[in-house]
């Protein structure tokens, strides 16, 4: 079986590809098979933004998608940067701004929970969708540490431990994110269907 990645993000189609890899699947990104267009996730949870942009590729490609949405959920925030999480700063996928502008708002707050979110959702040609999601939670530091990752792993500490996202493995990573617990439901119920 060949799974489409709906992301142009390589550092999510990195993860995926990793995670997935062993279940004797082919998982290929958009680029792979000469998809180049922008999904509209005008959804309100992460959720329905995973189904859609899995939809609507699936459309165009005719084959088995897997499209996530995920982002970072902050207590004392209300819940933002939440579905916003890539374009918070106002610049789609501007990191460093995202980044900043999260340590700023947290500036004077001392309750420093978070939680990253990631929602899956797998669409087959046949009409069959799966949607899970996986949580991986922590606390907002004080300043961007490390440079391994993407979003906003360099001010997120996991819990459990000392260091942020952005300093722990990808290896490491990979068995403990959110994106790592919504694959691996992603994995039993395509071992559901395989049987």
């Amino acid at each position: 079986m060949r799974i489409i990645v709906a992301t142009k993000n390589k550092g999510k189609i990195k993860e995926i590809k990793n995670i997935l890899s062993g279940i004797g699947c082919d998982v290929l990104s958009m680029a792979d098979i000469g998809i180049d267009v922008d999904v509209v996730e005008d959804g309100t949870t992460f959720k329905e933004n995973a189904m859609i942009k899995a939809t609507e590729i699936m459309k165009l490609c005719n084959e088995v998608t897997l499209a996530d949405d995920s982002g970072l959920v902050v207590d004392a925030l209300n819940g933002e940067p939440g579905i916003y999480s890539a374009r918070y700063s106002g610049v789609h996928g501007n990191d460093i701004k995202n980044n900043l502008l999260v340590l700023e708002k947290m500036k004077n707050i001392k309750d420093r929970s978070a939680k990253f979110i990631c929602a899956m959702a797998l669409t087959f040609p046949d009409g069959r969708k799966i949607c899970v999601e996986g949580e991986f939670k922590g606390n907002i530091g004080y300043e961007m540490k490390g440079t391994n990752g993407f979003g906003y792993d360099s001010i997120f500490y996991p819990i459990g431990y000392d260091v942020t996202s952005a300093e722990i493995s990808p290896e490491e990573k990979d068995k403990i994110s959110h994106r790592a617990k919504a694959l691996q439901l992603i994995k039993e119920e395509l071992s559901k269907i395989k049987d």
